[in-house]
């Protein structure tokens, strides 16, 4: 991926904010993908534009200092921001990623009290086990695709953590629609459509479940993610109904599996970047780590992220009106050579000091974890990535085989063409 140079240009001198010339742009979104708010804010000369989304006036944004702005909850609320293809698909209706103020916190605390480190190191243990069960299986096989068995990895170990009854038979129909959640909001046509058909399968099982735990019908451990929301109330004091419950048990399960796409980048950066390996097998825990938080600054995960303009307000000369969609850019931010010398190259060293500037880099949003929209599984991603790395050069031997490993920048959410492909695995 080669450094993109942005030009040196402060907002403050352009007269207005710049826009687009397209009509509207949403043809030109899906034909360029994860650069279309970096190239034009290049072309453009600026951090911020204007411009028009399935015809509607959207803001674009890019760059730390954008970032800082939009992580201010008293400029910016959720509530309504994201695109209904993403509530149909990625994010549900009625989720804590819709929530602002009290409501919001309120609802995070229910996810921090079961992602606390102790959870989180539960996932990942059993993720390790799970990991270390198929190695052998993977060793009895022609060739692995390792996206694939990730995401069933993953799949498995959640729902075990969480409580959600899952019976081998059904492993591949769940983590199918898992998948499709995550890979359907950027898609038009059928990729999409198995996306909506996917959440309402899953939205299904799941308040099923809610309704059975509410009733004794299922007998799962008071402590566990399944039970934890079927018995939390809101501010209001009342349940919350079995749709909101399903979509918030989902919010625990969907981005668990999405890591796999991390854990398959993991593996790309593995095998195409020199000495990686080596660094690893020699490394500690915080090599493999800085590792991790490379990968996760370096390859394409969700390109932006959604807010709304809660009042008039004035920044760097540009006026914001009151309810547009604004989008930061995440991909062209963690690719701003101003932010990052040679962004186009991949160096963990970057994060010895523990990463610099928190707005510089937000994989999975920034700011307050307990009281902002920074997703609260942030550390059990980073922490998937760096323990699933580890297993990759410590616990196992493979050969990665002429294969496309072509990574589509306009096909979101990207991922290696092949989903890397495997062979002669053994164990070590």
């Amino acid at each position: 991926m080669a450094d993109r140079i942005l030009p040196s240009v402060s907002p403050a001198a352009v007269p207005g904010m710049p826009r687009d010339p397209s009509v509207d742009g949403t043809l030109d979104l899906m034909r360029e993908g994860y650069t279309f708010i970096m190239d034009r804010c290049r072309q453009l000369g600026t951090d911020v534009f204007e411009t028009r989304l399935m015809l509607k006036p959207v803001v674009c944004m890019m760059g730390a200092a954008a970032a800082r702005l939009f992580y201010e909850d008293t400029r910016f609320e959720r509530a309504g921001a994201a695109p209904l293809r993403l509530q149909r698909t990625l994010f549900g209706r009625g989720g804590v990623q819709g929530l602002d103020g009290e409501a919001h916190h309120h609802r995070k605390a229910l996810f921090l009290s079961v992602l606390t480190p102790e959870g989180v190191g539960h996932l990942v243990d059993d993720v390790r086990s799970q990991w270390l069960f198929q190695v052998p299986r993977w060793a009895r096989r022609d060739q692995v695709v390792l996206f694939d068995e990730v995401e069933e990895i993953l799949c498995r170990a959640v729902c075990g953590w969480a409580g959600v009854p899952l019976p081998e038979s059904d492993v591949a129909r769940r983590t199918a629609d898992l998948h499709a959640l995550i890979d359907s909001p950027g898609a038009l046509g059928p990729r999409h459509w198995r996306g909506r058909m996917g959440r309402a399968r899953a939205e299904r099982w799941m308040a099923k479940l809610v309704k059975d735990v509410r009733a004794h019908r299922l007998a799962i451990p008071d402590d566990s993610a399944l039970a934890r929301v079927a018995s939390h109330r809101d501010l209001d004091g009342q349940l919350l109904t079995p749709g909101i419950a399903a979509v918030e048990v989902l919010n625990l399960l969907r981005p668990t599996v999405a890591v796999a796409r991390w854990i398959t980048f993991a593996a790309l950066a593995l095998h195409e970047h020199g000495g990686q390996r080596e660094r690893i097998a020699r490394g500690d825990d915080a090599e493999a780590e800085r590792f991790a938080q490379e990968v996760r600054r370096y390859y394409p995960f969700f390109p932006f992220v959604a807010a709304r303009v809660r009042q008039d307000f004035e920044w760097q000369g540009y006026t914001f009106r009151r309810g547009r969609r604004v989008l930061l850019d995440i991909y062209g931010t963690h690719h701003d050579p101003r932010s990052w010398a040679r962004p186009g190259a991949f160096r963990p060293d970057r994060f010895l000091d523990g990463g610099g500037d928190p707005y510089r880099f937000l994989p999975q949003g920034t700011g307050n974890l307990r009281t902002g929209h920074r997703c609260p599984g942030d550390e059990l991603a980073l922490e998937l990535t760096r323990v699933c790395t580890q297993l990759l050069v410590r616990s196992m031997r493979y050969t990665v085989p002429p294969q496309d490993l072509r990574v589509d920048l306009t096909r979101i959410p990207a991922l290696p063409a092949s989903g890397f492909v495997m062979r002669d695995v053994r164990a070590v």
